[in-house]
């Protein structure tokens, strides 16, 4: 407690002695007694690693990138699904052809891939281009996965593509069948059977609508130069340090007032990987929102109620029970890790309340003791899935049986995880403590760099590996789908979803049976079967679920936290009246 105390004052002195940042921007009256203008600075404590949609898989790419593309359709803060490009949609009776009407006044982005340099208006035609990419191997899609035996014609294209990619020339099939421009502004999607979750798909960043042009006039560096219909378009980034944006002055949309959104002039990101620095910039008026606490801080800052305390009361403290589930993976085909006795061992031989009251002093929503779909997910009900809790009893028991009494000729292991962040190192200490103290199992530890990491794991080069998962969407498919067995290439190629290619006829049965049925309890059902057909074969280490906790300004109005933690800057404004004299 004193360390903690020592450390609080210290960034209360260097804040002190710091010059007090302001609000960047002019501001400037508009409808609804809102404001235009202003900059909102935010920091990502990840790595960003692409802005190209159909290859982003991770949450720091997704925030800025879900700032500059727009999707067909949107989720809401309740996590409702909303019209966006698309200002209304159907659903065929028989479940397999879903139709978007569009909007005609969209423009892409401002950018020299055009003609004279001006966005062009967006059509269906955009659309199918879009969505196509996620099925093109050329394209170093990791999307693809989302429209693999789901759409007519997807799965062709995609082999057709990886074919012309490895041989040269063109691919024989020219484009995906399922995808139908009816015209300018239809556009018609064609599943080969019904499949319930995907009315969530097009919503998904991967799926943000992007212009041919752009691809092609940027080639391989078009992952930097993003082109989109979103409400602000990109300016530049520097790796590993900041990011800009700034509005889109012919953005499509309008607030309830009359506004035409995005409200703020510009949105600035950097890259800061310490919780400590970030908060200090926060402090230092520097940064308009600080999310997540350093964990050393939180009791000091957050009282039982969820409120700040102290000097912190007159920030604005955001949280939200997230629909997300921290886990280190097991590669299901290492050759020692691939007996599910080593890792049910594993999972019974770490105390998860212990990590969350003494590592994340309290700062997640509680040990993930019921299998890896949140307690957040609408109509699922996680306590009927056994999952494991803490019992080194039986996990020594376990270990013996795999052949490795007393930890002893088990080859050491290594747990890989992503460089920065100081909660993922202090977490992988304290587990690798647990493990040492009982099971004797030595676990050793690699950071790497986030793309390097996830590329790793992506080509099941990692045999341990620590990853985070955040609903894309409110069903439980988004997470019962990285154990899917029939997503794991069959070449060995690279295997972005399911990454611990964990490989079960019986889950995969059920889960199939889930997606066909349109009966919601029914299916529902079906997946908390198949969840307890993974979680007993145990190819995660589930740790905990998160709870969100993010300081905003005082100042910063219509900020909307969501349990997916979506980020849409668009309807943000600053009010001058709580602004810093």
């Amino acid at each position: 407690m004193q360390r903690i105390a020592l450390l609080l004052a210290a960034v209360a002195l260097v804040t002190s002695c710091k010059q007090q940042g302001r609000p960047e921007g002019t501001l400037h009256p508009a409808k609804g007694g809102k404001y235009h203008g202003g900059v909102f600075r935010v920091n990502e404590n990840g790595d960003l690693s692409s802005l190209d949609p159909v290859a982003i898989n991770d949450v720091t790419s997704a925030h800025i990138a879900e700032n500059i593309y727009d999707n067909l359709l949107s989720f809401d803060e309740h996590l409702e699904l909303v019209p966006e490009l698309a200002k209304s949609w159907t659903v065929s009776e028989d479940g397999r052809t879903y139709t978007y009407h569009l909007h005609d006044d969209v423009y892409f982005h401002d950018d020299p891939c055009f003609p004279g340099g001006k966005g062009r208006k967006m059509t269906a035609h955009d659309v199918k281009y879009s969505l196509s990419r996620a099925c093109d191997f050329r394209a170093k899609t990791k999307s693809y996965d989302y429209f693999r035996g789901k759409v007519d014609g997807a799965d062709e294209y995609y082999e057709s593509t990886h074919k012309a990619f490895e041989q040269g020339g063109e691919p024989g099939v020219r484009g995906v069948r399922g995808f139908v421009v009816v015209d300018d502004t239809t556009f018609s999607i064609h599943l080969v059977k019904p499949f319930a979750p995907f009315r969530h798909y097009v919503a998904l960043t991967s799926m943000g609508i992007h212009a041919r042009e752009a691809v092609e006039h940027y080639g391989r560096n078009f992952f930097k130069n993003p082109v989109g219909t979103g409400p602000f378009e990109f300016v530049s980034w520097s790796d590993g340090r900041d990011l800009s944006l700034v509005a889109n002055r012919k953005y499509w949309k309008y607030d309830e007032a009359g506004n035409r959104l995005p409200l703020l002039e510009a949105v600035r990101f950097t890259f800061m990987k310490d919780d400590k620095m970030q908060l200090l910039e926060f402090q230092a008026g520097n940064l308009e929102e600080s999310y997540r606490i350093a964990n050393e801080f939180f009791g000091d800052i957050v009282d039982e109620n969820k409120k700040p305390k102290g000097k912190y009361a007159k920030y604005n403290l955001l949280h939200a029970t997230a629909a997300s589930t921290q886990f280190y993976g097991f590669l299901t085909t290492d050759p020692v890790l691939k007996d599910k006795r080593i890792r049910q061992a594993f999972n019974l031989a770490i105390d998860r309340r212990r990590i969350i009251r003494y590592v994340l002093r309290g700062q997640a929503a509680g040990p993930a003791e019921h299998g890896f779909v949140p307690p957040t997910m609408p109509g699922y009900s996680t306590d009927s899935v056994r999952g494991y809790s803490f019992d080194p009893v039986r996990a020594k028991q376990l270990l013996a049986e795999a052949g490795y009494p007393d930890g002893k000729g088990l080859p050491e292991i290594t747990l890989q995880l992503n460089a920065g962040g100081g909660r993922n190192i202090s977490i992988a200490e304290a587990i690798q403590g647990m493990l040492k103290e009982n099971l004797n199992v030595s676990i050793g530890l690699r950071q790497i760099e986030f793309a390097q990491h996830l590329q790793s794991i992506d080509e099941g080069k990692a045999p341990f590996f620590r990853l985070g998962w955040v609903a894309d969407y409110p069903d439980p498919e988004t997470f019962l789908n990285l154990y899917y067995g029939k997503l794991v290439p069959k070449d060995g190629g690279i295997s972005p979803i399911n990454s611990v290619r964990y490989q079960n006829p019986k889950f995969d049965a059920l889960f199939e049976q889930a997606l066909a049925t349109t009966d919601e309890a029914k299916r529902m059902e079906l997946y908390r079967q198949a969840e307890q057909i993974a979680i007993d074969d145990a190819p995660m280490l589930l740790i905990f679920h998160d709870e969100d906790y993010r300081f905003i300004q005082p100042y910063v109005m219509d900020y909307r936290n969501n349990a997916m933690d979506k980020r849409p800057y668009k309807y943000v404004w600053f009010d001058p009246s709580k602004m810093p004299q």
